[in-house]
C-alpha cells in the first residue's frame, strides 16, 4: 500500500466513510482496509504518515508484520452501524459514545468509564454526551453515593429523540413563517417560505403521531 493510499484512507475516515466505501474507492478488499486501520491506531487515531513509516521500518528489519485475524463478523457489523450514524450527521465521538452505551449490558456508563473504554479525553466525552443529551438519545442521572453523573440509554430514548426533533422542527416552522410574512405572503419569496413551513409542520405532526402510535414497541 502506498503513502497516497494511506492519505486517502485518512481522508475517508475524516469524511465519515465506511471501511467498505474506502476500500471500494481504493480498489482494495474491505478486510485490507480494516487491518490497515486496526494496526495503525484505529479509526480515531489513524495517521497516514506514521502508518507508512511503520511499514517501512518493518520492511527494513525484514520482519513480517504480525498476523492479524480477520475482523469477526459481529465487530464488522458494529463498525458499519457506527459509520452509518456518522454519515447521518452525528459527530464521530458522539456516535462512539452512543454505540458503546447501546451495547452495554444495563445501558449505563460514567464519563470516566466512557473515556477509558473509548481512549478519548474526558473533555471529548463531555462534548459528546452534551450533544446526545440535547438530542434526546441519552439522559443524565446523578449518583448521590459516588457524586458523579451517570449517562443512561433506555428503551424510551428513541421516542424522546423524536419528540425533541419535532420541537426543533416546529421552531424552524415558526421562524420560517415569520420571515415569509416579513417578505409578504403574496411575494414569490414569501410564498415559497410559507409552503416550506407548511410542509415541515405537516411532516412533524405525522412524525409525532406515528411515534405515539408505535411507542409501545419500545416498552
Amino acid at each position: 500500500m502506498t503513502q497516497q493510499d494511506r492519505q486517502r484512507i485518512a481522508a475517508g475516515l475524516t469524511a465519515g466513510l465506511s471501511y467498505r466505501e474506502i476500500a471500494r474507492r481504493l480498489g482494495r478488499q474491505t478486510s485490507t482496509i480494516t487491518r490497515e486501520i486496526a494496526r495503525n491506531g484505529g479509526p480515531a487515531g489513524y495517521r497516514p504518515q506514521q502508518a507508512h513509516q511503520a511499514t517501512v521500518r518493518r520492511a527494513r528489519r525484514g520482519t513480517p508484520a504480525p498476523p492479524h485475524p480477520a475482523t469477526p463478523p459481529i465487530e464488522a457489523m458494529e463498525q458499519e452501524i457506527l459509520e452509518m450514524e456518522v454519515r447521518a450527521g452525528m459527530p464521530r465521538t458522539a456516535a462512539r459514545v452512543h454505540h458503546d452505551l447501546m451495547l452495554s449490558r444495563d445501558g449505563r456508563r460514567t464519563a470516566a468509564e466512557l473515556a477509558r473504554r473509548l481512549s478519548v479525553s474526558p473533555a471529548s466525552v463531555s462534548v459528546a454526551v452534551k450533544y446526545l443529551v440535547q438530542a434526546g438519545y441519552v439522559r443524565r442521572e446523578r449518583d448521590p453515593r459516588r457524586r458523579r453523573d451517570v449517562y443512561v440509554i433506555d428503551n424510551d430514548a428513541l421516542y424522546h429523540s423524536v419528540v425533541i426533533s419535532r420541537r426543533q422542527t416546529l421552531e424552524t416552522v415558526r421562524v420560517t413563517m415569520a420571515v415569509a410574512e416579513t417578505f409578504g405572503l403574496d411575494s414569490p419569496v414569501g410564498e415559497r417560505l410559507a409552503k416550506t413551513a407548511a410542509f415541515l409542520e405537516h411532516i412533524s405532526l405525522d412524525m409525532i403521531e406515528s411515534a405515539d402510535r408505535w411507542r409501545g414497541l419500545l416498552a
